[in-house]
């Protein structure tokens, strides 16, 4: 890293195109329901995903009280525990988190961080919000229709999810969950065409692509993957459905189900663990790289300093998206695998660790002797770090074929991938909630609930996942409704259970003391002011908080400056918005 005065910083060529008129509502429906306004849609992305997130929490309650206290409650039965295991798992990936950090998150940042006044197509980016709330809706009807929703497992494995053993799989439940797969991989191209193109077209004069926040960075490479991962589930989906419906054997083998044959001869279910996997491996790192992004941005306001090394993390971001897309197979050890292949994905498996690490010890460096202020974003960034090691290293186990195969579909595993995909990314999400609630609503979210939120849900989270890996360690199989007296587990494992269940009981009804925090600040907390935090980033630069239409007034921004100059020497104040021209005798940090 050098210092580089102002003086010599570079020049802000002309804007090749003129501003483009935004379409402007006439009506209150236009301006808040069918709006095309990226902040609204993204308001509304992230209200439905909370939504349907919280339904499942309360999957996962009922899960926790079946393993914890199993025949105490006579309405779960072994149905509908696998069709809440199956929901959780799907909603928690791919209708919470995917939809979140792309719908929600990108749609309110990118426009703001990159200077743009809005997204490039905002007709076709609400489309994209109406097909996601469809795609929300048809995977609900599974609830009541009849047979219920699924209970195949978030993997949705054939031969398996189609046959009448399987909750749904003969009924209603296995169709409405492809088909809600189907409108929401429809509705997200549409919506990551828009990301991509708003980045590489809409940006202001003098945001080059090394001067873009890592936010933007991490937001716009998980949605480049999503478009190249998503056809492929996309395609299952729509073979699955073809084997369902139509009696075609794309996935389907030649099975006797209950003593009859079926119909169906010759397909291959390993075929479509390959494409399911093609994209679910990628999707772990569309939902972590986002997450990279934000915690960089957080990590460097809160500890007023420079991000360390930001060229490296920009290129650990792009290197990761890459690999991500040649490991997929660590998922299917135990189907069989030639051996040299079982060998090459734990080998990609442990190579794409190299850039994780290098994001690592930046987040670490950049700590390291900064002005730390213990902010809640912070907090939750740090409580991030700390989870994603933890979860990381168990990942590296899991990663090498010797100890996979008997760790393989064990609660291990389980415990493994909540730590990674689910409380890592969710630290995140309520990081970034409270670091840009200032800037959505104009008001600061009540500091005690939201340290008591912090603390009993990072606390809760590892009461309940650190249990769990001894769980698996000891060969407790995942996904069993009840183990009964098992000769192999211990007694400690009953109680553990019952440890765990109580413990994931209390860490949700902390996530209330969320919303009631969310909803409470809206209307009597305190006024943030445009840039409460001291950010130097562009959407803290606004002319209005929260940001009116079209964002910036009558004149776009320019910008002079990278997003990360955090106490640079000779300036009046320890932080250079993006958009401040140089100043004389004031040095300028650039990676």
């Amino acid at each position: 890293m050098v210092d580089i005065p102002t003086s010599a910083g570079d020049v802000i060529p002309p804007a090749e195109v003129a501003d483009v008129e935004l379409y402007h509502p006439r009506s209150w429906w236009t301006k808040y329901v069918f709006s095309q306004d990226a902040k609204v849609i993204a308001i509304q992305y992230s209200v439905t995903a909370f939504s349907i997130g919280l339904v499942a929490l309360v999957l996962s309650w009922l899960i926790r009280l079946q393993l914890g206290f199993p025949g105490y409650f006579s309405f779960i039965d072994a149905d509908h525990y696998y069709q809440f295991i199956t929901m959780h798992g799907m909603i928690m990936v791919i209708y919470l988190l995917t939809a979140l950090f792309l719908g929600g998150f990108g749609n309110y940042l990118i426009p703001l961080m990159v200077g743009a006044r809005d997204m490039v197509f905002p007709y076709a980016n609400m489309l994209s919000y109406w097909l996601y709330l469809l795609a929300v809706i048809v995977l609900v009807a599974g609830f009541f229709a009849p047979g219920g929703p699924t209970g195949a497992g978030w993997t949705l494995y054939p031969p398996q999810a189609l046959t009448s053993g399987t909750p749904g799989g003969r009924d209603w439940g296995i169709i409405l969950m492809l088909s809600s797969l189907i409108i929401f991989i429809i509705g997200f191209t549409m919506g990551g065409l828009n990301y991509v193109v708003t980045v590489l077209q809409g940006r202001a004069r003098g945001m080059t692509l090394m001067r873009m926040p890592l936010t933007v960075w991490g937001i716009f490479t998980a949605t480049v993957m999503a478009l190249l991962a998503f056809p492929a589930l996309f395609v299952a989906a729509v073979m699955m459905l073809f084997d369902r419906l139509l009696g075609t054997s794309f996935f389907m083998p030649a099975i006797v189900e209950m003593g009859e044959q079926l119909k169906s001869d010759g397909g291959s279910p390993i075929l479509f663990q390959h494409l399911f996997w093609f994209f679910g491996h990628p999707e772990v790192y569309i939902v972590a790289l986002p997450a990279f992004g934000i915690v960089s941005d957080l990590i460097s306001t809160h500890a007023r300093k420079n991000i360390f090394g930001y060229r490296m993390m920009v290129w650990a971001i792009v290197i990761i998206g890459a690999l991500s897309f040649i490991v997929w197979a660590h998922h299917m050890y135990v189907s069989g695998m030639n051996p040299n292949f079982g060998f090459f994905f734990a080998t990609t498996t442990l190579i794409i660790a190299v850039p994780t690490a290098i994001k690592v010890y930046n987040w670490v460096l950049t700590l390291w002797r900064g002005d730390i202020h213990l902010t809640l974003p912070m907090l939750f960034a740090i409580g991030f770090i700390v989870t994603f090691v933890n979860g990381g290293l168990t990942g590296l186990f899991l990663g090498n074929v010797v100890v996979d195969v008997p760790l393989s579909d064990t609660m291990f595993v389980v415990a493994h991938f909540h730590m990674v995909m689910g409380v890592a990314p969710i630290m995140v999400v309520f990081g970034a909630i409270y670091h840009w609630y200032p800037k959505i609503t104009g008001r600061m979210l009540d500091e005690v609930l939201g340290r008591i939120h912090f603390w009993v849900t990072f606390i809760g989270a590892y009461a309940i996942f650190f249990p769990m890996h001894y769980v698996g360690l000891v060969g407790v199989p995942r996904r069993y409704f009840e183990l009964g007296d098992t000769v192999f587990i211990p007694p400690s494992v009953h109680d553990l259970n019952m440890f765990i269940s109580v413990a994931a009981l209390v860490v949700g009804a902390a996530q209330m003391v969320f919303l009631f925090n969310i909803i409470w600040s809206l209307f009597r907390g305190r006024e943030a002011g445009g840039n409460p935090w001291r950010a130097t980033t562009l959407e803290w630069q606004t002319p209005q908080t929260p940001p009116a239409h079209g964002n910036w007034g009558k004149e776009l921004p320019i910008v002079y400056r990278w997003a990360y100059d955090y106490s640079v020497p000779g300036a009046p104040e320890d932080f250079i918005p993006q958009n401040q021209p140089p100043m004389a005798g004031v040095s300028r940090a650039h990676t």
